[in-house]
């Protein structure tokens, strides 16, 4: 008897752990910006399905004495933060999921992608 009670928990646990979300959760779509080489032609970029919840410091911006990244625009299903520094560091900015978008005024160096409205 104890046997079957504990094979039906047993059963019932991986069920429940199988059906649980796991960690490599992804925002679906694409998130474009655009950003000045070291020559000073602008460049476009875009992140395709990126990873929910990391942080993500946008390469091109890194080496010494490079401008900021600009003109976000969010084609993802996930609310976009943008911040000012690097590893999501600075002020930041907040973009809707699907439509956000802001001009070349706003200034980035790295991401954010979450489910729900940061607060």
């Amino acid at each position: 008897m104890r046997f079957r009670n504990t094979l039906a928990a047993a059963a019932g646990a991986l069920a429940l752990v199988v059906s649980l979300p796991t960690s490599a959760e992804a925002a679906t779509g694409e998130f474009f910006y655009r950003f000045s080489g070291p020559t000073g032609e602008v460049t476009t970029r875009m992140l395709l399905d990126p990873g929910s919840f990391d942080c993500l410091t946008l390469w091109d911006v890194t080496r010494p004495l490079a401008e900021p990244a600009h003109s976000p625009l969010n084609r993802t299903d996930e609310w976009a933060t943008v911040y000012t520094g690097l590893n999501c560091d600075g002020d930041s900015f907040t973009l809707r999921p699907h439509t956000g978008h802001a001009s070349e005024r706003l200034k980035m160096r790295s991401v954010r992608f979450t489910p729900f409205r940061p607060e």
